[in-house]
């Protein structure tokens, strides 16, 4: 019986955390990609749709620094803000 409600307070927590995870689809660069804030979230499978074209614009200058866990890579791109409906530069991480 303990056993049994282990399991279904673990399989609370899981579920829960999974709820919880801030995975996203959004346009960068004018094509729709999962960002998640944490290497550990499953990323979404992203529906397709027509991004807004990302304006041309200079990458701006960010100061080197060493990629979180997880990650290989961290470049600015621009990502669609659906709130001002404009593309803002921010740091992604691969």
């Amino acid at each position: 019986m303990k056993s049994f409600i282990s399991f279904v307070i673990l399989a609370g927590v899981l579920l829960t955390s999974n709820v919880n995870a801030d995975c996203r689809c959004v346009c960068v660069n004018g094509e729709v990609v999962p960002l998640c804030d944490s290497t550990l979230d499953i990323e979404p499978i992203c529906p397709p749709r027509i991004c807004p074209q990302a304006p041309p614009s200079i990458e701006p200058i960010s100061p080197p620094s060493i990629p979180p866990i997880g990650t290989e890579d961290c470049r600015m791109e621009q990502v669609y803000n659906e709130d001002t409906g404009r593309y803002e530069w921010k740091k992604i991480c691969y």
